[in-house]
């Protein structure tokens, strides 16, 4: 069977957010949090020219989302179960094959056995039949946000995250690059290494480097003197500059600023923002922002590099305390 998982910028008929609907677990920051994935929802909905699909996880969240959504045009509020509402993760990875399109689910052990929350490895089912598209399911573990795709067999992924053994014991590069073969059609997998620094994914690409055209990779340059994480950016962009893609592509490196140091709670250090987590919407960029002057020149960076898309910043900061962003909490589904 022939696969290809295509790029976020192509065409989406769809996109799948999820709605804060736990407030065991948001606590105080559930209704910003809640304020916060509105303003996504209503972003993507009008100028990003998304059909909106927002999953919830429970039907106090649902309530909660009518409440606030539920007379916005374009928003499709769909009654779910979810532990939480990191869909990039829990949910399917959508890609193309010679019998149509298909919802590929991958087992799913909480980033590496640090949150088991009730209901999140059925999220990708959930999506997958409300989608229409067949589920198919492979038997290793992996979630969306390792990952990034050039729509032409290309993948970007770490090897913090994907080679970490409380993921799938025992893998190496060539145990990974066959899954990938196998699950994506891959064709080449370039290869970074850490992350950001206290990022519970154990280094997620998407907080790190992103595909923003074939052969052209966003990655952060540091923003001020205590980024934690400027070596890793550097390395990241090193690495970058010396692969090539599935077609024999020398890849481009477009350097953005990054968010800087972002202080978490007190003695917890930098919490992992980046505006590498922005969304690639039909008409739009939508990126999170965290501080006004990095936040302004990350906007002005994509701005060049999407010309033909209007670039919108909001904040993310409280959807942040739950560990991700925008990118986090959605799923494109191609058209």
């Amino acid at each position: 069977m022939n696969v290809t998982v295509p790029a976020e910028w192509a065409p989406h008929r769809a996109m799948w957010l999820g709605f804060p609907s736990h407030a065991e677990l948001w606590q105080t920051d559930l209704e910003e949090a809640q304020a916060e994935v509105a303003a996504l929802a209503r972003a993507l909905a009008g100028p990003g020219g998304e059909r909106v699909r927002l999953l919830c996880g429970s039907p106090e969240g649902e309530a909660d989302a009518r409440r606030l959504l539920g007379d916005v045009a374009n928003i499709e509020i769909v009654p779910g179960r979810f532990g939480d509402i990191w869909l990039r993760d829990t949910g399917p990875i959508f890609a193309r094959t010679n019998e149509g399109l298909k919802a590929l689910g991958f087992r799913f052990n909480g980033w590496g056995g640090k949150y088991d929350l009730e209901h999140d490895d059925t999220v990708a089912e959930q999506i997958a039949q409300a989608s229409g598209a067949p589920l198919a399911r492979h038997d290793f573990i992996l979630e969306g946000g390792a990952v990034d795709h050039d729509g032409e067999g290309t993948v970007l992924t770490t090897g913090q995250c994907v080679l970490n053994p409380n993921r799938n014991e025992g893998w190496d590069q060539a145990a990974a690059e066959a899954a990938f073969v196998e699950a994506f059609g891959a064709k080449k997998v370039i290869w970074l290494g850490d992350g950001l620094q206290n990022d519970h994914t154990d280094g997620h690409v998407d907080n790190l480097a992103r595909f923003v055209a074939p052969g052209v990779v966003a990655v952060p340059v540091a923003w001020g003197r205590g980024d934690p994480n400027a070596e890793a950016y550097d390395d990241a962009a090193k690495r970058l500059s010396e692969a090539t893609d599935a077609a024999g592509r020398p890849i481009k490196v477009m350097r953005i600023p990054s968010p800087g140091f972002v202080e978490g709670e007190p003695g917890e250090g930098p919490i992992p923002a980046s505006h590498m987590n922005f969304l690639i919407a039909n008409k739009a960029v939508i990126v999170p922002v965290y501080e006004e002057d990095p936040g302004k020149f990350a906007v002005q960076a994509l701005e060049h590099i999407f010309p033909d898309r209007q670039v919108i910043a909001l904040p993310s900061i409280a959807i942040l305390t739950g560990g991700g962003s925008f990118h986090c909490i959605t799923q494109q589904e191609p058209a």
